[in-house]
């Protein structure tokens, strides 16, 4: 429960706000869960707007921690509603891992949302009184980190949380402490920069309308919310599948597409066609496509991939130099 600066009052624009998170949260899952059970195109939801999408769901998330904090514990943490909580996340957390260990080894979530929320509610505690201007500065720096802080070093399983790795690992949903606890440091120092110029107490006294009944009590139960949502639309989408299953391309074709989505983000649409019809063919070429496509590569595939990737990047790359030079 959220209070505003006099503790008398509940900040119900809070909750609408985290309501519109979860509902937001949970039509890009359904999106998701479409392409998955193959009703969308294979990488719909990993490139473009989606992406952006889904990017800006987990954002508000971690800022709304950040600022639920600063309104529970700033005048002092209290210790006992803040365990509590932070056991549930972390209990939810390992929840997580343990199911999509067992159903998707290949991509299980091993530092998620809910493990981001976790350490960033402990680490939060450390900035709750600090100037919002200074909290602010480290949220930059945070945010900064992976574009200039990445190494090698960062590669072992072990520290993958930290986020500073050379490659992102394989997960369903990553959300390293860095760059996404800066979020979480945007949500303090906005907090902080809120309760000083009097924004709680003016939010204090705000009452929006009945139509923002429903976003308020999905705010208020939003981790039973994250928990449930998944498994009851993966269900139904299951069960209707089968009366109208979607028809399947041709594997092969289904992963270049999927993979061509995802390099055009960065090369033109020539670059890609090369580059993923040359992943296609080594992988096929080693027989290795087929745990690839299903997401569950072993330690050794993974190491092949990196130099799969290298090999057909020079070979595209190659090519455009070869036709630029005619």
């Amino acid at each position: 429960m959220q209070r505003s600066a006099n503790d008398k009052h509940r900040l119900e624009m809070i909750d609408v706000a985290r309501g519109v998170a979860i509902v937001a949260m949970a039509i890009y899952h359904f999106a998701w869960d479409l392409e998955f059970f193959g009703y969308l195109e294979p990488g719909t939801t990993a490139v473009g707007g989606w992406r952006l999408f889904a990017r800006s769901i987990a954002s508000s998330f971690l800022f709304l921690v950040g600022v639920s904090l600063v309104l529970a514990h700033a005048r002092g943490i209290r210790w006992q509603s803040f365990l509590k909580r932070l056991a549930q996340v972390g209990a939810a957390a390992a929840a997580i891992s343990l199911a999509t260990w067992i159903a998707v080894p290949g991509g299980f979530i091993f530092f998620g949302i809910l493990h981001q929320i976790a350490l960033a509610s402990l680490l939060g505690l450390a900035f709750l009184r600090l100037p919002w201007w200074l909290v602010a500065s480290v949220a930059v720096a945070v945010i900064a980190a992976p574009h200039y802080l990445r190494s090698e070093f960062f590669d072992h399983p072990a520290l993958w949380w930290v986020g500073l790795s050379s490659v992102n690992p394989r997960s369903n949903d990553y959300v390293p402490l860095l760059p996404w606890f800066g979020a979480v440091l945007c949500g303090i120092a906005a907090a902080r920069l809120g309760t000083s110029t009097g924004l709680f107490e003016r939010l204090a006294r705000s009452r929006p309308g009945g139509w923002s009944l429903p976003l308020q009590l999905a705010g208020r139960h939003g981790l039973a919310i994250y928990l449930i949502h998944q498994p009851v639309l993966i269900g139904g989408l299951w069960l209707f599948a089968q009366v109208a299953p979607a028809a399947q391309p041709p594997r092969d074709i289904q992963f270049t597409r999927a993979c061509t989505a995802q390099c055009e983000q960065t090369h033109d649409a020539d670059f890609c066609s090369r580059y993923c019809v040359c992943m296609v063919d080594a992988l096929v070429a080693e027989d290795r496509f087929d745990e690839v496509f299903d997401g569950t590569p072993s330690p050794e595939t993974d190491t092949r991939l990196q130099d799969m990737v290298s090999m057909c990047t020079v070979e595209a790359s190659s090519a455009d130099t070869g036709e630029d030079g005619q």
